[in-house]
């Protein structure tokens, strides 16, 4: 299978890491907060197989640069855009899990020239809803109070709990070895500040305040697949709902599988965005009929995938 080693570019005098693998039409895999482009590991060389699949890990994270700049969606959506043209691609598919699914969102709203489709996994952007522990994050002296937590002498004996709890078995816990990798990252400073200023343009102690859900009527002109695990503990697979009545009319639930679906069942995963690319065109960006939606605002003008299911399939 191609593999898919961890390259370097600056781009505005900052190192991105990101790997490339594959040959083919182009997907953009966008990882979710305080994670990395290694969260697409088991999916990485099968869809490569396919298609030249580009992961980036954002900057802030992973070995990406850690400065103190633009964490906003916005920024990282231009990111996303510089990295594609310095590596000579013009369009894309592009897949975001979890708050990559913002990413991803926004990339197609501030891009649609350049978005083909879009796959939406476990997304942010859909509702306000999302694990307390997220919300925290934005409170005063979290930083603080991240820092006494990832201190050095118990940091071993709290990452083996987590992955004990993650072998268990129970439905609550089966995402926590995936919660040890995030607590191991942040435990450098320079992440746990880009992750703080992160959340804090996106949602704060009450939830999500930057939704996509006044914009999903643009969805109408691109083909969009919505991915959720049902035991999702960190945004709710409810939001799934939301994507259904919100013009996302192709939604997918898997029943045994939390945030990662994409971790849970990476051959099921790999099978689903290979047939959703096969199956459907590319949208082609056309200034008219972009004008005409915004214009009309949520009264549909352009249909091109069915109407939306009154619940989403599950798996």
């Amino acid at each position: 299978m191609p593999t898919a080693e961890l390259q370097y570019v600056v781009v505005h005098g900052y190192r991105r890491a990101y790997r490339t693998a594959g040959t083919g039409p182009a997907l953009l895999l966008v990882h979710g907060l305080a994670c990395d482009s290694s969260t697409w590991d088991e999916v990485i060389a099968p869809l490569a197989e396919h298609f030249t699949v580009i992961a980036p890990d954002l900057l802030g994270h992973g070995e990406s640069d850690k400065p103190d700049a633009d964490y906003s969606l916005g920024g990282y959506a231009n990111a996303m855009r510089d990295l594609l043209t310095i590596l000579g691609v013009d369009k894309v598919t592009v897949i975001g899990h979890s708050f990559g699914g913002g990413v991803a969102m926004q990339f197609a709203y501030q891009f649609p020239e350049r978005t083909e489709r879009v796959v939406l996994v476990s997304t942010g952007g859909l509702g306000r809803e999302v694990t307390p522990m997220i919300r925290m994050l934005t409170l005063p002296g979290s930083g603080t109070m991240l820092a006494v937590a990832t201190a050095k002498p118990w940091r071993p004996f709290v990452r083996t709990g987590l992955r004990a709890l993650a072998g268990t078995g129970w439905s609550v816990t089966r995402d926590l070895g995936e919660v040890a990798r995030i607590y191991d990252a942040m435990a450098e400073p320079g992440a746990r500040n880009a992750i703080r200023r992160l959340t804090g343009n996106v949602l704060d102690w009450r939830g999500q305040f930057v939704t996509m859900t006044d914009r999903t009527y643009l969805a109408q002109l691109m083909p969009v697949l919505v991915v959720w695990g049902r035991q999702d503990q960190v945004i709710p697979v409810a939001h799934a709902a939301h994507a259904a009545s919100h013009s996302l009319s192709d939604v997918r639930v898997f029943d045994d599988s939390g945030h990662f679906p994409h971790k849970d069942h990476p051959a099921e995963f790999v099978a689903m965005v290979t047939a959703f690319v096969q199956d459907n065109p590319p949208a082609i960006y056309h200034r008219g009929k972009w004008r005409a939606m915004l214009r009309r605002g949520d009264q549909a003008v352009l249909t091109t995938v069915p109407p939306a299911p009154s619940s989403p399939a599950v798996l």
